[in-house]
């Protein structure tokens, strides 16, 4: 029973953590003065500079975002793919836990509910000071939930 209570709360906790920080100005979470004050990011500069693309209709390269903003960049969009692959497998290990549905089912209903609190999370931030929801980050957080349905679909085929 204990760890039934454990399994359900792995994703609240996760969701909990998202909307704390959806609720966070962009300043609040800016981690640039932090990395140049403790990573010579400019050490990053040959794997940054070939970077060169668009996201939310803005340039992301060392040109217009420097060293730092590129690496920032990748970071929190890479914590956006990571917290949503996680959402996606703690959601399923929830589901299973308790209901036993079969396989297919479990991870329909994990995807469907990881998918649409990344809809919500991108509505979420679209409340809070500037900071601007964008439906490429929901794409990113679906690529991190997807992730966890085909890793959990091979281990799940090697196990049975």
């Amino acid at each position: 029973m204990f760890k039934n209570v454990i399994y359900q709360l792995l994703p609240v906790t996760i969701m909990i953590i998202l909307f704390i920080f959806s609720s966070q100005p962009y300043e609040e979470q800016n981690i640039k003065p932090a990395m140049n004050q403790w990573i010579p990011v400019e050490w990053l500069r040959p794997l940054a500079d070939p970077i060169h693309f668009t996201y939310h209709g803005e340039e992301v390269s060392v040109e217009t975002q420097g060293v730092d903003g590129v690496i920032e960049f990748l970071i929190r969009k890479s914590a956006h793919f990571f917290m949503f692959f996680l959402l996606m497998v703690t959601l399923w290990n929830a589901i299973h836990k308790t209901w036993r549905l079969p396989f297919g089912r479990e991870l329909l209903y994990a995807l469907c509910i990881t998918v649409l609190y990344a809809a919500f999370d991108e509505f979420h931030q679209s409340l809070t000071p500037n900071r601007t929801p964008y439906i490429g980050d929901v794409m990113i957080d679906t690529a991190g939930a997807l992730t966890g349905v085909v890793l959990l679909s091979i281990f799940y085929k090697r196990l049975h």
